[in-house]
């Protein structure tokens, strides 16, 4: 049955369908930052479950519980996976993980993005995840290199014009 058939108050089985957020088949790699980020999401998620845990017949707060609860699993998980690098220790000569890379386009305008965790990405801040396409064609090249960050919107040359740990 389509769940527009379903009653909007009957909240007997709230969270029963709720599914697994789901984890990423590449390794866990965090930057300090992206570790304590990591920690402070668990720390909030475990104060909302002690808060919603009592309320064990409001069926709105249960259906919240169980969100907070998977959630909970997710965040365990990535943490339990993470694998921490520290920018600092690694070589500045080529694009690395946790590397801030400043890059020159076609039109000589330029961008700084940081390569960072899944968990951490944030493309608003410019820190893009190491998966990323853009990611993968900055890694492992070094100053002067040019680059072909292949997009949906069109394929576009960059080159390196800086590599720093922050």
């Amino acid at each position: 049955m389509s769940r527009g058939f379903v009653k909007e108050d009957d909240l007997e089985h709230a969270g029963t369908d709720l599914p697994e957020r789901p984890l990423s088949e590449h390794p866990n790699y965090v930057t300090p930052l992206g570790l304590q980020q990591l920690q402070q999401q668990s720390a909030i998620l475990e104060q909302q479950r002690q808060a919603l845990a009592p309320r064990k017949d409001d069926q709105i707060a249960q259906q919240r519980l169980a969100m907070v609860e998977r959630d909970m699993r997710y965040i365990s998980a990535r943490l339990e996976q993470a694998i921490l690098v520290e920018p600092a220790n690694q070589a500045k000569d080529a694009v690395l993980f946790g590397a801030r890379v400043t890059v020159e386009d076609e039109e000589g305008e330029t961008q700084l993005f940081t390569i960072v965790g899944e968990d951490e990405a944030d493309i608003a801040a410019n820190k893009v995840s190491w998966v990323s396409p853009l990611a993968k064609a900055l890694l492992g090249h070094k100053i002067g290199d040019s680059v072909t960050w292949q997009r949906p919107a069109g394929n576009l040359m960059l080159e390196i014009t800086a590599i720093s740990d922050e």
